[in-house]
């Protein structure tokens, strides 16, 4: 097997013949690599991840993309009258990201919907054009990615929830929600719209793994009650989830929650998820969850970025990747990992020992 065929062996609980390595630096560890392996590429490809990005022209933090929609000529400081005290970057969807410069590469976000009262300012909102955009050049680096031998993951991530409330800000979603508020239903619905537009399009593409995900985790539970993911997310969700696999079946739908998300895995599997990610250890026990749902879906992550990345020593790294991977089994399921973007405390060897116990696993 190709390192993309055992990566999606692994992924539909096959069997696998080697354990894949793969996670996300921040930009200080970019730099970190770069300063240690001038020669390399790419860490990706120094560390040989069996996948590639490519990244959803609606996530928002992907200003890069801004440029590929229609020109809208939209001032967006009309809706942030109070201004703002460091410089800002307005994403597609019209959010301010403050930079900080206490806070890294870390930004404070500003909600252009924050005093929105009706459901006519909504509907009259700047809202970003996806069917202007030029998917074929996506498409091109998919084929790409694909003729290296290599998976091809969308990420599609902040789907509906996170965009919602990074609009709207969350105290307000929350008690539009809570109330039954029109204003929810239709904000929710036009981002969902548009989630299902890009889903249709990049599954038509050579994609392997479509990356969907809210945060509906907290550190010890989930962010809303399930009955309240059943009334406002869970239908929408399953809506781009079909959408994608209207067009593909065989695509693989990965779900990113951080925090304490166990209490919602079964409205997940109800709305179509394959893998579930990160499964913070810090807030769910992986044996626990692979115990019970290990035989209806897959996981991606587990390898702590809060305390055992940043504090724990090479070997305590190497132990736990063991441990994971022994839970899963010869079957696979999971795609061992850190939880999130490694962060600049986290210390190199800490690094190094994650992909060499990923390498010496058997």
């Amino acid at each position: 097997m190709n390192m993309r065929e055992n990566m999606l062996s692994l992924y539909r609980r096959e069997g696998y013949e080697k354990a894949p390595a793969g996670f996300n630096l921040c930009p200080s560890k970019i730099e970190e690599f770069q300063r240690k392996h001038p020669e390399a590429e790419s860490y990706q490809d120094y560390f040989e991840f069996p996948y590639r990005i490519v990244v959803d022209p609606g996530f928002g933090w992907a200003f890069e993309n801004n440029g590929l929609l229609p020109e809208r000529n939209v001032d967006w400081n009309e809706f942030y009258p109070e201004g703002f005290s460091h410089r800002v970057d307005f994403d597609i969807w019209g959010v301010a990201h403050e930079e900080n410069p206490n806070s890294m590469h870390m930004t404070q976000m500003h909600h252009p919907m924050q005093d929105f009262d009706s459901v006519e300012q909504i509907e009259n909102y700047p809202w970003p054009d996806f069917t202007g955009v030029d998917f074929e050049q996506f498409a091109d680096s998919c084929r790409n990615i694909r003729s290296r031998g290599l998976a091809v993951f969308v990420w599609m991530e902040c789907t509906i929830w996170e965009t919602a409330w990074y609009i709207r800000g969350m105290d307000n979603l929350m008690l539009d929600m809570t109330m039954g508020d029109p204003k929810a239903s239709r904000l929710l619905d036009i981002i969902t719209e548009k989630a299902c537009y890009r889903a249709e399009k990049f599954a038509a593409m050579d994609s392997d793994i479509l990356g969907l995900g809210d945060d509906i985790g907290m550190q010890n539970t989930t962010i809303m009650s399930p009955e309240m993911y059943r009334q406002w997310l869970q239908p929408r969700l399953k809506k781009v989830i079909d959408a994608a696999k209207s067009v593909n079946p065989d695509i693989l739908i990965s779900y990113h929650s951080c925090g304490k998300a166990t209490g919602l895995i079964p409205e997940l599997i109800e709305a179509g998820i394959d893998i579930l990610n990160p499964v913070q250890p810090e807030c769910m026990d992986f044996e626990k969850v692979h115990a019970d749902f290990g035989d209806k879906i897959s996981f991606n992550g587990t390898i702590g970025t809060q305390q055992l990345m940043p504090f724990g020593t090479p070997q305590e790294v190497k132990d736990q990747v063991k441990k994971n991977l022994d839970i899963a089994g010869q079957k696979g399921g999971l795609f061992c990992c850190p939880s999130h973007v490694i962060e600049p405390e986290v210390p190199w060897e800490n690094i190094e020992a994650y992909v060499e116990a990923c390498r010496e696993y058997k």
